[in-house]
């Protein structure tokens, strides 16, 4: 099936929200095996909307449509795809019940606030639609349809839309594709996405089902594998010889091959089932590895404690980093990388500690350590690994970039310390 996408919304348009509904609606059709050729952004203007129904239905079996579904004179999306597809409008009154219902909570958690008469019109909507009811808002979705063609309507809020499609839309597409789609996510860090494209070219190049797509992320490389049969025992079968070839050829750089899983979920599992205890020695990421570590439920069983070093007088103070060394080869340096560890594991009393000094940017840097430089630390069981990296971008990027792979150090760390135990 062909789906095509169409978010709605001046603001888009404008720049001022970035269309993250587009990314995640992309990546669930691929994993439902559809194909998706088009993606539109209209703004809220019922001539161009018109146009981009026409068009889009058109040309595509299922459309899906995100936001314009409020109680606005300018929310036009159920009105237009309606009119488009020669759907009336009529009030339905159990819609119009949910929508008191979850009006009156909000006005009471609100007060001062009132009911407006406005709202009535998200209770409109076309004879012999699906309506979706939506939990988390006031706005149903809906799947409408007509001729052989699909038109799904769904809110613009994200944390309204993405339950909306997991537990109704995605089934109801599931239904409507002729075979069984599985997909598994393989998950590598440590390793850049050019050179992992290289790795598995001739794959890429000779396959045709199970496929393997490939997804950047920052520090991280995804693959997903994908395959189509009469059911999914057949679809696991045609997919592992595919999975166990990736896996001798990214072997320990693979730290999942769980869809929902992070890396540093990956790295708090390694500890806790190591029983290592972790802390952290932060500068240019100024708690970054922190944050991303205590996102993690049942990270309190490893982590003890977070030092946001960012003067050399904290360094020295919380971290026991020399005076000479910080004069001699300065902040950024794998010298201080490497006692900003050490400093931490001793301060803390913890098995491991991993250490972040760095130039983000955009002032600073020298001629031999430009803006980008990090160097990275990582202590364990006395002994002290340092890498030294050149990020690109700007600050945000490179600290981010930094973050990411203090958390892969880490990992590497721990695997390589319970290589040696055996």
């Amino acid at each position: 099936m062909i789906v095509e996408l169409v978010s709605v919304g001046t603001e888009i348009l404008l720049g001022n929200i970035t269309n993250t509904n587009a990314v995640y609606l992309s990546e669930m059709c691929a994993r439902l095996g559809m194909s998706l050729y088009y993606q539109t952004v209209v703004g809220d203007n019922e001539q161009r909307m018109t146009e981009t129904v026409k068009t889009a239905l058109g040309r595509s079996d299922v459309v899906i449509f995100t936001g314009g579904l409020g109680p606005t004179d300018d929310d036009l999306t159920k009105e237009v795809v309606a009119d488009v597809m020669g759907m009336e409008l009529y009030e339905d009154k159990r819609t119009r019940k949910r929508i008191e219902e979850y009006m009156k909570v909000y006005e009471k958690n609100n007060p001062g606030r009132k009911i407006t008469k406005n709202n009535w019109k998200q209770a409109m909507v076309p004879e012999g639609a699906v309506i979706l009811d939506n939990n988390n808002g006031t706005a149903p979705g809906l799947i409408m349809e007509k001729n052989g063609k699909i038109a799904i309507l769904l809110p613009g809020p994200p944390n309204e839309m993405k339950p909306l499609f997991e537990e109704q839309v995605y089934p109801y597409l599931h239904k409507k594709q002729p075979d069984t789609i599985y997909s598994q996510m393989i998950k590598i860090c440590g390793i850049g996405e050019s050179q992992v494209a290289e790795e598995i070219s001739d794959l890429i190049e000779h396959q045709s089902n199970p496929t393997i797509a490939p997804y950047a992320k920052t520090g991280e490389v995804h693959l997903r594998i994908t395959a189509k049969a009469k059911n999914e025992k057949e679809a696991k079968k045609m997919m592992k010889p595919v999975i166990r070839e990736l896996k001798s050829r990214f072997g320990k750089n693979i730290f999942t091959t769980e869809e929902s899983k992070t890396l540093e979920q990956a790295v708090v599992e390694l500890l806790q089932e190591q029983k290592l205890t972790l802390s952290l020695a932060e500068s240019c990421t100024g708690g970054m590895v922190s944050s991303r570590i205590v996102s993690v439920p049942g990270a309190s069983e490893v982590f003890r404690e977070g030092f946001v070093t960012y003067a050399e007088k904290a360094k020295r103070k919380r971290l026991l980093v020399k005076k000479s060394t910080l004069k001699k080869e300065t902040a950024v340096s794998a010298k201080t990388a490497k006692e900003m560890a050490k400093g931490g594991c001793f301060t803390s009393g913890t098995d491991v500690c991993v250490s972040i000094t760095g130039y983000a940017g955009p002032e600073g840097g020298t001629k031999e350590h430009p803006v980008g430089t990090v160097f990275l630390g990582c202590c364990i069981s006395g002994d002290v690994t340092v890498r030294e990296c050149h990020f690109t971008g700007n600050r945000s990027r490179i600290r981010e970039q930094a973050a990411v792979s203090a958390l892969t150090l880490l990992r590497d760390c721990v695997l390589e310390n319970s290589k040696k135990k055996k």
